[in-house]
């Protein structure tokens, strides 16, 4: 019996023995086969980066940008890149231009005025055969010499052709011929995840490759220029990176890199770079390299972005699409039909979703320009053809905003529609409609919210944006200014109190 019961023990062993051999035998083959297929995807990965750069970084090149200043002597300052870059201070110029001789002095000597040479170190790429070479304005922008150095060593003086602090995109020109260039692609077909590679000149590291993927796309609210639709990645991008090429995996440019987010006192790369998408970059070099200047088509319309509370109020499902607060009259808007309250949802056929977006797409064409525009009005959707017209001088735009006095409240309004009033229940009522406060604002303080109707400034009676307007003007020399407003079945002053200038 005991030799029996071994007995039988012994087979299930041996056959779990077999069949664990045999599985071996197969796994183990499918198991390699695997990590062949992972490793040569890899390897497939990696030649096409390189392929790409072998084939791009000709046309890269490095530029060198001088410029005399007239000040006191220097200050205790590192030259060119000593100290970190910051993309989000002030003065864009001043990143890259920085005393080269620094001397000491003790601060109560005042020193008479004297001329200092400051320099910019900065990346570019060939757009052309004959020369034409794209960059950041800030890297050339101000500059009085411009030097373009190629891969092969060879040095050219170049023209400044244009430059447009608005986007941040200049074109300048060295006297070559038959030079490899790159080309752009339509950055609106990139997507989020898609791999890229920036090429240029960190540090004065020359033709300095890095890759990484699309991180985001339309980012703007950043403050570095007025229009603003970057491309995010994580991609390395470092000082004297500014103006080289961001390349998809057709080897053609998607993107200018121009910043890169700091943190606290770490001014280098963290992985959150912007470039200046190129189908923007293309427009603005157009105009540039054909008249020297950029001429803007403009829609007419004040535009914000809807917050929750506002789609709850417009009896939206999410917040995509861009509120009309006030159309200027007798503007392209508002001959084509446009009117407060209307939500842009698309525009020349492609979705909006957030103010910078539609603002970057105005921009990028001409006036004079027909684009199709379809908003929400009163939950129905209506299309529009609109005619742009061409965007005023920054004087004029000046004189045609709200006061100052209404900047520093930091509100925006739209007027009291029959729609709205049935909404809101304001039905047989006067004034205009707050419809957006920034955080942290005056208004915000004192406890205005979107939806708020306001009946009154300074115990005159409001009926409109016009009224609401002028009245506010008139208050700009005044330290308060006094609202009647209502919000629901109950109405209330408010005192506004400026900030002392």
């Amino acid at each position: 019996m005991q030799t029996s019961s071994l007995k039988q023990a012994k087979n299930p062993l041996c056959y779990l023995m077999v069949s664990t051999f045999i599985l071996f035998l197969i796994v183990l083959p499918l198991a390699a086969a695997e990590d062949k297929n992972t490793t040569d995807a890899l390897h497939q990965t990696g030649k096409t980066f390189a392929k790409i750069a072998e084939k791009a970084s000709p046309a890269v090149v490095s530029i060198n940008a001088e410029k005399v200043v007239t000040q006191e002597s220097p200050s205790m300052r590192e030259g060119p890149f000593g100290e970190p870059f910051d993309p989000f201070e002030d003065d864009f110029f001043d990143y890259f231009f920085r005393r080269r001789f620094p001397q000491r002095r003790s601060p109560q000597q005042r020193l008479p005025q004297q001329k200092y040479r400051q320099t910019a170190k900065g990346s570019g790429f060939i757009i052309s055969p004959d020369g034409y070479v794209l960059t950041n304005n800030h890297v050339v922008g101000d500059a009085d010499e411009v030097k373009v150095t190629l891969l092969d060593g060879r040095e050219f003086e170049a023209k400044i052709i244009g430059t447009d602090p608005d986007t941040e995109v200049a074109v300048i020109k060295i006297d070559a011929k038959e030079l490899s260039f790159l080309e752009l692609d339509d950055s609106d077909a990139l997507e989020v995840g898609e791999w890229v590679i920036a090429i240029g000149n960190p540090f004065g590291l020359s033709n300095t490759v890095t890759a990484g993927i699309v991180s985001a796309k339309g980012r703007g609210g950043l403050r570095l220029t007025e229009y603003e639709d970057y491309i995010q990645t994580d991609a390395a991008i470092n000082p004297g990176n500014s103006g080289g090429p961001l390349l998809n995996l057709d080897g053609k440019v998607v993107g200018i890199n121009t910043a890169i987010v700091a943190y606290r006192d770490y001014r280098f790369n963290v992985g959150i770079g912007f470039a200046i998408p190129g189908n923007m970059a293309k427009a603005v070099y157009e105009q540039l390299i054909e008249t020297g200047t950029v001429v803007r088509g403009f829609l007419g319309v004040i535009i914000q972005d809807i917050t929750a509370e506002l789609a709850k109020s417009f009896g939206l499902k999410d917040t995509r699409g861009v509120l009309v607060p006030e159309v200027t009259k007798d503007s392209a808007a508002d001959k084509a039909g446009l009117k407060a309250g209307d939500i842009i949802v698309e525009f020349n056929g492609r979705p909006v979703e957030k103010v910078n977006v539609l603002q970057s797409r105005v921009a990028m064409l001409k006036p004079g320009t027909k684009v199709e525009v379809v908003v929400l009005r009163d939950g129905k959707r209506k299309e529009l053809t609109v005619e742009l017209g061409q965007r005023p001088t920054e004087g004029a735009l000046a004189a045609a905003e709200p006061s100052g006095a209404l900047e520093q409240l930091g509100l925006t309004v739209q007027e009291l529609t029959d729609e709205l009033a049935e909404r809101l229940g304001y039905e047989g009522q006067s004034g205009v409609v707050v419809a957006g406060v920034e955080p942290s604002s005056i208004a915000e303080l004192a406890g205005i919210t979107p939806g708020t109707l306001i009946v009154e400034v300074n115990r005159q009676p409001i009926k409109n944006i016009e009224g609401f307007n002028e009245a506010i003007e008139k208050s700009g020399k005044e330290k308060t200014i006094l609202l009647l407003t209502k919000k629901g079945r109950y109405s209330r002053y408010v005192a506004l109190i400026l900030p002392e200038k």
